[in-house]
C-alpha cells in the first residue's frame, strides 16, 4: 500500500522535471500551448478586472456629479438657504428674446427722443410731450440705469449732458415726496452707482436737500407734498404710509455715498416712531396723521397706496448687509408677513390665490396688479427665515400668488391685465377697472422668481406678457397703455416706468445672472438698482466734520452689461 502510494507519487512529479519534455518535442509544444493559454485567460481577467474597476470609478464620479447638482437644485428650490442662481449657462432663446426687449426700449426712447426730448412723458399718439411731474425730465432720469445696463452707450451720454446742462430742480413746483424720490432720486443714484460719475450723486444731493424739509413734522413722519422752490411742505393732514419706509431707503443710501449723516439722520427717526406702535398684525392703513403718528380709520393693502412701504421694510434690511443695525426692519417685515396671511384666500372653483383688502374688520375680495410685486418680494424674503418651514411656506405662497398675476394677462383678449381684479365665490376673477398702463409689477415677480428658483417657466410667462405689449402696445411713435384690455381701445400716454421697470426687468429676465446679481444689488420701487456695500454704522451716530466729507466707501464694478 505504502509502495503504491509511492510510485503514483513518483509519477505525478514527473510532469515536473523538464528533461520528461525537453526529449519528447509533442510534449514540449503542448506545454508551450498549455502555458500560453492559462497566461492568456489570467491576463484577460486582470484586464476586464481593470477596465471593471475603471468604468465603475466614472460612474461613481458620475453618481457624485449628479448629487453635487441635485443639492445645488435643492438648495435653490427648497432649502432655507435659498440664494440666488451664479453662473448659469446661458440659452440661446434667452438671447435672442433679450435682443427683442433691447430694441423695444431702443423704439421708445428714441420715440422719446423725436418728440418729447426734456418733458417728463412722451404722448405717442399726439406727438408730445407733458410734464407730468414738474418738468424734472422724468422719462430721462427713470431711463438711465436702464440705457446703461443694455449698453446703449450713446442714448446714456445724451441722457448724461442733459442732466449736466439742462435738469434743474429750483422750480416752483409742489412735488409728490413718493414720486420724486423714487423716480429722481433713486434714478440718480443708482445712475451713480452703476457708472461712478459723480454728477448724478451731487444732483442727488441737490433734490434730497430740497425734499428734506418735509420731514420737519412734530412725529418726524414726513408731509407728502413739498414746493422744491420754497420748501413749504404739506398734505391734506394725513400721510400716505408707502412713501415714508422708501424715502428712509434713498436717504440711507445717501448718506452711505456722501458721509454726511444729516439724510439717515433725519428718515432713521420715523422708523423709531412707527415700531413704537407697530401693530401687533403688521398691517398699516394706507393714511398715518403725520402730527401725531397715529393711523387714520382706512384701508389696508398690499396694492396702490400701501405696496411700497412693505416692499422697503425688506429692502433696506437687505440693503444694509442683513446686519444688526437694520435688524429692526426684517423683524417688522416678518411682523407684516404674519398679517399678510390673514389677508390671503383662495377663489372658486380654480383656487387661484390672491390678497384681499382690508377696512376695519371687513375684508374686500378685490386685488390691484400693484400687487403683483408681492410675489418677488415673498421670494426675495424667504430665505432670510431662520425656520426652513416658514421659508418653504412664503416661498410656496410667492410662486402661487404668481399664477394668479400671470392669469391676470391669460385672462383678457388682449393677454395684458387690467388695473385691478375682482374674485367672487363661484365665478373666480373678472376684470375691475379695465385699462393697462403698461404696468411692472407682475414682470417684476417673474424676474425675481427666475433668478432665486430656477424655474424656466418664468421666463415664458414673460416673454407671452412681453409678446402682448408688442401686439397691442407698440406703435410707429412709441407705446402706449390701453384704456380698456377687453377692446383693446389706446390712450395716449408712455409712462416713464415702462422704461426704467418694465423693459429693464424683461431685459434681466433674459440675461446672464451675473447681471445685477441679487446678492450684491438692491431694486427700489421703481427698479432703479443701488449696490449693496459695506454698512457704516457710524453714520447712524454721527461723524466728525471731516469724516463726512471723506469719500464713501464704494467699490465699482467694470462695465460689463448690455448685449
Amino acid at each position: 500500500m505504502a509502495r503504491s502510494r509511492l510510485v503514483t507519487g513518483h509519477v505525478i512529479w514527473k510532469f515536473f522535471n523538464p528533461a520528461y519534455y525537453l526529449k519528447r518535442t509533442m510534449r514540449l509544444a503542448l506545454l508551450f500551448i498549455l502555458f500560453i493559454s492559462v497566461s492568456m485567460v489570467v491576463w484577460d481577467r486582470q484586464t476586464r478586472g481593470q477596465d471593471h474597476e475603471f468604468e465603475v470609478s466614472k460612474l461613481n464620479k458620475q453618481v457624485l456629479r449628479l448629487q453635487l447638482m441635485l443639492g445645488d437644485v435643492k438648495s435653490v428650490k427648497e432649502d432655507a438657504t435659498m440664494r440666488t442662481l451664479k453662473n448659469v449657462k446661458e440659452h440661446p432663446v434667452d438671447a435672442v428674446r433679450r435682443q427683442r426687449v433691447k430694441e423695444a426700449m431702443i423704439h421708445a426712447w428714441s420715440s422719446y427722443e423725436k418728440y418729447a426730448w426734456g418733458k417728463d412723458e412722451l404722448q405717442p399718439q399726439t406727438k408730445d410731450g407733458v410734464d407730468s411731474f414738474g418738468g424734472l425730465g422724468a422719462t430721462i432720469i427713470d431711463s438711465l440705469d436702464t440705457l446703461y445696463i443694455m449698453g446703449l452707450d450713446k442714448q446714456f451720454q445724451k441722457a448724461r449732458e442733459w442732466v449736466a446742462t439742462s435738469l434743474d430742480f429750483d422750480k416752483d413746483y409742489d412735488a409728490s415726496m413718493f414720486e420724486t424720490t423714487i423716480r429722481v432720486v433713486g434714478g440718480l443714484l443708482s445712475s451713480y452707482d452703476l457708472s461712478g460719475d459723480k454728477l448724478f450723486l451731487e444732483k442727488a444731493k441737490d433734490i434730497a436737500d430740497r425734499l428734506l424739509p418735509a420731514w420737519d413734522t412734530p412725529s418726524g413722519i414726513p408731509y407728502s407734498i413739498i414746493n422744491l422752490r420754497h420748501g413749504n411742505a404739506h398734505n391734506a393732514g394725513w400721510a400716505g404710509v408707502f412713501h415714508i419706509v422708501l424715502s428712509t431707503g434713498f436717504f440711507i443710501t445717501l448718506s452711505q455715498r456722501t458721509g454726511d449723516p444729516k439724510y439717515q439722520q433725519k428718515v432713521e427717526k420715523v422708523i423709531s416712531v412707527l415700531n413704537k406702535n407697530y401693530p401687533a398684525d403688521g398691517l398699516l392703513p394706507v393714511y398715518i396723521n403725520p402730527d401725531t403718528a397715529k393711523p387714520s380709520y382706512s384701508t389696508i393693502t398690499f396694492g396702490g397706496m400701501g405696496d411700497s412701504f412693505y416692499e422697503y421694510l425688506l429692502k433696506v434690511w437687505v440693503f444694509g448687509n442683513k446686519t444688526l443695525a437694520v435688524k429692526r426692519y426684517r423683524d417688522m417685515w416678518e411682523k407684516s408677513m404674519n398679517g399678510l396671511l390673514s389677508l390671503v384666500k383662495k377663489s372658486t372653483p380654480s383656487s387661484f390665490t390672491y390678497i384681499c383688502e382690508k377696512s376695519g374688520d371687513s375684508l374686500t375680495h378685490k386685488m390691484d396688479e400693484l400687487a403683483c410685486f408681492a410675489p418677488g418680494m415673498l421670494a426675495l424674503g424667504a430665505s432670510g427665515y431662520n425656520d426652513s418651514s416658514e421659508a418653504k411656506k412664503f416661498l410656496t405662497l410667492a410662486e402661487e400668488l404668481a399664477w394668479t398675476c400671470y392669469n391676470f394677462y391669460e385672462s383678457t383678449p388682449t393677454k395684458l391685465a387690467g388695473e385691478n381684479y375682482v374674485f367672487n365665490s363661484g365665478s373666480d376673477m373678472s376684470v375691475g377697472a379695465s385699462s393697462n398702463i403698461l404696468r411692472p409689477e407682475t414682470v417684476e415677480s417673474l424676474f425675481y422668481l427666475w433668478r432665486l428658483t430656477g424655474n424656466k417657466t418664468y421666463q415664458d410667462w414673460g416673454w407671452n406678457i412681453f409678446e402682448a405689449f408688442e401686439k397691442n402696445s407698440r406703435i410707429e411713435t412709441g407705446y402706449v397703455g390701453l384704456k380698456d384690455v377687453n377692446t383693446g381701445v389706446k390712450d395716449n400716454k408712455m409712462q416713464s416706468f415702462f422704461l426704467a421697470e418694465t423693459l429693464k426687468y424683461l431685459y434681466l429676465l433674459f440675461s446672464p445672472t451675473t447681471v445685477i446679481p441679487l446678492d450684491e444689488w438692491v431694486f427700489n420701487t421703481e427698479a432703479h438698482p443701488l449696490k449693496i456695500v459695506p454698512w457704516k454704522d457710524q453714520v447712524n451716530r454721527g461723524q466728525s466734520n471731516s469724516v463726512q466729507q471723506g469719500k464713501p466707501t464704494i467699490t465699482l464694478r467694470q462695465r460689463r452689461f448690455g448685449g
